[in-house]
């Protein structure tokens, strides 16, 4: 139609979160029209009908499994270093069909994931750039693990709902870390993933929280330490105890090692529901508690109060859901929890088992605007 332009625009707010990423189709989409008797009629977000914002809701899905097949076929890295490739030349390296993978990239192009520069060429956008690897920004991981573990899983989301029960364990046979224990593939997946979520809070964690008062820390459930690697550089004077499976010892050791840091921590493996390691000042549990329904979570921190010194504390780093109907995106994170076996808290919720496992919490420490540092004391 000469004289007319429709341009949309579709955002797409990626939720990050351990163990899920979700693709929001945010209702701030908007339409544009020119050029009907040089008037702009712009439709905001308030002006989309309910049912239309339901039918985004409903098909989300799809943006979901078109990003990790973008993923998996490792379209950002071969577009992004290579000069204007055709999609046959893509289909070429990929092994993808032609046309399906231009349908393919014609979709995500319209969501703001890489652009169609000229006809059946596309190019790199900023969104593009986060499904490489080497981007500090990366949620590739996050692409891959979602799109092929977590994904189907959420479709025993009803058998939860309904016995309050995990529904990953129903859909794969096992429970989460059973699953990952078992498929090494995904694991490394799912370690990179929880890297490139959660490295963006050890920083501020670590400006935000004091930790001068103390000499010996305990990273419960510490993973491949760099929590505790960035804090021991950031405090000579501190000493540190990595505590998690003897599986993922093995593999923390040597990053320990290789950062020459084996004088001042020490890997130890074991089960934080039997016993942790005693005498540290504080026991940071970062995005582990949320993991255990309340039974459990109770009984890890009973350990760490058990173990740590008189005047210790327990660091917990998770979010604390607030109140209310505004958005959160650990409210739906909590789903993913639910699917799991595990849970997101409230400020009484943290109370409740704090009080069950003989500690009280003290305080809350902003850290991000999502997660914070729960703090807390023996009674």
């Amino acid at each position: 139609m000469p004289g007319f332009e429709l341009v949309t625009v579709l955002r797409l707010f990626p939720v990050r979160c351990r163990f899920l990423s979700y693709y929001s189709l945010n209702c701030c989409n908007f339409m544009l029209f020119r050029g009907l008797s040089s008037t702009s009629i712009v439709f905001k977000m308030q002006e989309i009908q309910p049912h239309q914002q339901l039918t985004q809701m409903i098909t989300g899905y799809t943006v979901t499994q078109a990003l990790y097949a973008a993923a998996r076929l490792d379209l950002a890295e071969i577009i992004a270093t290579n000069d204007l490739l055709s999609v046959s030349d893509l289909s070429e390296k990929t092994g993808a069909d032609t046309d399906a993978l231009y349908r393919l990239l014609r979709a995500l192009a319209s969501v703001g994931v890489f652009r169609e520069k000229e006809e059946g060429v596309f190019i790199m956008t900023p969104m593009a750039e986060c499904l490489r690897y080497g981007n500090p920004h990366s949620v590739k991981a996050m692409a891959l693990g979602m799109g092929h573990v977590f994904y189907p899983a959420y479709q025993e989301l009803l058998y939860s709902v309904k016995t309050g029960n995990g529904g990953f364990e129903v859909h794969h046979g096992k429970k989460v870390f059973e699953y990952f224990n078992q498929h090494q593939d995904q694991a490394k997946i799912f370690d990179r993933m929880m890297t490139d979520f959660h490295g963006g809070e050890t920083m501020p964690m670590i400006e935000n929280y004091d930790f001068s008062a103390c000499e010996k820390i305990v990273d419960v459930g510490g993973g491949n330490g760099e929590v505790l690697i960035r804090l021991l550089r950031a405090h000579k004077e501190l000493e540190a105890v990595l505590f998690d499976l003897p599986h993922v010892i093995k593999r923390s050791e040597e990053n320990i090692e290789n950062c020459g840091l084996a004088d001042r921590c020490s890997c130890v493996g074991g089960s934080f529901f039997q016993a942790v390691p005693e005498g540290g000042d504080a026991y940071i549990l970062r995005h582990i508690v949320h993991d255990w329904d309340d039974t459990s979570a109770v009984k890890i921190l009973s350990n760490c109060a058990k173990a740590m010194k008189p005047d210790g504390k327990v660091l917990v780093v998770e979010a604390v859901i607030p109140s209310g109907n505004d958005p959160h995106p650990y409210k739906w994170l909590d789903l993913t929890m639910l699917l799991i076996g595990g849970r997101e808290r409230t400020e009484k919720q943290f109370r409740e088992i704090f009080d069950a496992a003989g500690l009280q919490l003290s305080r809350i420490i902003p850290i991000t605007p999502l997660v914070n540092v729960v703090e807390a004391v023996r009674k």
